[in-house]
C-alpha cells in the first residue's frame, strides 16, 4: 500500500513539473503568424539563444558582396537553417521558440528600407504552419547595420522554452 501511495505521489509531482506554455492569439482572429503574448510556468527551462546571422548563399562570390549573402529572404532562410542545427544540439525545435527579435538592415535595392516581406517568406516556412503551428511573440526592427559587415541584412535572436 505504501508503495502505491508513493508511486501515485511521484506521478502527481511529475505531472505538475512539466513546463506549460500558453500562447495567446492576436485579437479578432488575426491570422498573422505571431502570438500576442506567451506564458510559461515557473518550472520551465528557458534558453536565451544568441543572435544568429546568415552564412553565405554563394561562397564562391566575393566575401561580403550581395551575391555572397543574397537578399533578405535568402539570408533569413540561412539563419533559420543555422538555428535549426543549433536547436538540435540543444534538444529543442522551432515549436519551442516563445520570443523572437529580428534585426534587419535596410536593403539598398529597396531604397534603404528593410525587406519585411522577404523575411516573412522565410519565417512562414517555420512558424504557424500545419506541421509546426506554434507561434512566438515577435518584434522586428530596422537597424543601421550589423557587425557582420556590408550586405548582411538580418540577425535573429530567440528565447525557447525547453520541455522537461
Amino acid at each position: 500500500m505504501k508503495k502505491q501511495i508513493l508511486l501515485a505521489a511521484v506521478a502527481l509531482f511529475s505531472a505538475n513539473s512539466f513546463a506549460e506554455v500558453t500562447r495567446h492569439a492576436l485579437p479578432n482572429n488575426n491570422p498573422f503568424p505571431i502570438s500576442r503574448a506567451v506564458e510559461v510556468t515557473p518550472d520551465t527551462t528557458l534558453i536565451f539563444h544568441a543572435g544568429m546571422t546568415p552564412g553565405p548563399v554563394n561562397a564562391e562570390a566575393e566575401k561580403g558582396s550581395r551575391e555572397y549573402y543574397g537578399d533578405t529572404e535568402a539570408q533569413a532562410l540561412s539563419v533559420f537553417k543555422r538555428l535549426e542545427g543549433s536547436f538540435k544540439e540543444l534538444g529543442v525545435g522551432f515549436g519551442d521558440v516563445i520570443k523572437m527579435q529580428v534585426f534587419m538592415v535596410g536593403d539598398p535595392e529597396m531604397g534603404g528600407k528593410m525587406d519585411f516581406t522577404g523575411f516573412m517568406k522565410s519565417y512562414s516556412k517555420y512558424f504557424g504552419t500545419k506541421e509546426q503551428p506554434n507561434k512566438p511573440s515577435r518584434s522586428a526592427f530596422q537597424i543601421a547595420g550589423l557587425a557582420g559587415g556590408p550586405n548582411m541584412l538580418i540577425e535573429i535572436e530567440v528565447v525557447l522554452a525547453k520541455p522537461e
